[in-house]
């Protein structure tokens, strides 16, 4: 795997995600930001943000698995949440966790989540761009 995940001694030990991934592929990967389409265009879990970004989670695996990677090769993502407040954490995290028992992979890439306005379409609650690295 060209991606290695770990949490440096001196930083908080984070369930959800590693602090820290280390890149030692060849190919650099950039996956533009999944919103919760399924493969016809249709908004899946529509007010429903856990089930959206499971949706958006299985959306980068499938953008990996086309160009020969996994998860497992991705190094960093990027989430954006509409009008995000931190008693949106658990359904964030259900989430993740049930796109990550479908994709197989634990622990799960750092990430930033930023609190957003609006998406593309009202319906969207969420967006997941990921950056990966392949060998």
């Amino acid at each position: 795997m060209a991606i290695t995940l770990v949490n440096p001694s001196g930083l908080p030990e984070i369930d959800a995600y590693r602090q820290v991934s280390i890149a030692s592929g060849s190919k650099l990967v950039f996956i533009a930001g999944q919103v919760a389409w399924d493969a016809d265009g249709i908004t899946v879990g529509e007010g429903d943000l856990a089930a959206q970004v499971e949706q958006c989670y299985l959306n980068i695996g499938t953008a990996l698995a086309e160009v020969g990677g996994s998860f497992d090769d991705v190094a960093k993502l990027t989430v954006y949440v509409v009008d995000w407040t931190p008693d949106k954490l658990p359904l964030f995290l259900e989430g993740v966790a049930r796109a990550a028992t479908k994709l197989g992979v634990t622990p799960v890439p750092p990430g930033t989540l930023l609190g957003v306005a609006a998406l593309d379409v009202p319906d969207h609650l969420v967006e997941v761009e990921a950056t990966a690295i392949i060998d």
